[in-house]
């Protein structure tokens, strides 16, 4: 199967208001350019360094999406031209992403990743953390950064009942504070495995990879 027709079988079972970020991380550029070729103009990438470097040799109308673990200091190799950062998940990672925006003159969309997983080592803020981070004042004070919505990853099992319950969670936090925050628009979840499951919880964005791309090189 060709990139081009993996990502137009996928496309063709999505609906309308569920985007497709397709998750082009350590493929090279040829791959993202079949599926560019395809239409597609979202790519999701953990790597920051790799991200700017796929960013320089591409067409710009390409949405580049972080969806690693983002480390502080590296937020400036992006600033520049990132259109959503996934797995924001600290007061400190915001106001750098705040001031790198200012330096390049942007609002930065921004999901904050809220921990729903049963294992340990999965990134993210749980309930209390992410009601006193937005009501914080230091929060409040920053203009460059613009938080569109939440993501969280499902615990890694063939368990469907606990990956439902997982995103049924991730749900009911998300439209409980989309009642103050107007901007909450995007709900992050679900992956080439689990991503039907994910719509059916009420994701309005996935990230797929290795269906559209292949297994990891």
């Amino acid at each position: 199967m060709s990139i081009s027709n993996n990502l137009l079988k996928i496309k063709s079972t999505l609906p309308e208001h569920v985007t497709l970020v397709a998750v082009s991380k350590t493929k090279p550029v040829s791959d993202l350019m079949e599926g560019y070729e395809a239409g597609q103009r979202i790519f999701g990438e953990n790597k920051i360094q790799e991200m700017a470097e796929k960013w320089e040799q591409m067409p710009k109308d390409i949405q580049w999406h972080m969806i690693g673990h983002v480390q502080t200091n590296k937020v400036k190799f992006m600033a520049q031209f990132v259109s959503l950062i996934h797995g924001v998940d600290s007061l400190k990672l915001v106001q750098e992403i705040n001031k790198q925006a200012l330096k390049h003159n942007r609002i930065i969309d921004c999901l904050l990743q809220i921990h729903i997983a049963e294992e340990e080592t999965k990134f993210g803020l749980d309930e209390e953390e992410l009601a006193s981070l937005l009501s914080s004042n230091e929060f409040q004070e920053l203009k460059n950064i613009r938080i569109v919505g939440l993501m969280g990853m499902a615990t890694f099992t063939d368990h469907k009942d606990q990956i439902k319950k997982e995103f049924t969670h991730l749900k009911s936090i998300f439209d409980q504070f989309t009642i103050h925050n107007s901007q909450f628009t995007i709900l992050s979840m679900g992956m080439s495995g689990d991503y039907q499951l994910a719509i059916e919880c009420g994701s309005t964005m996935v990230r797929i990879g290795s269906s559209i791309f292949g297994g990891r090189n």
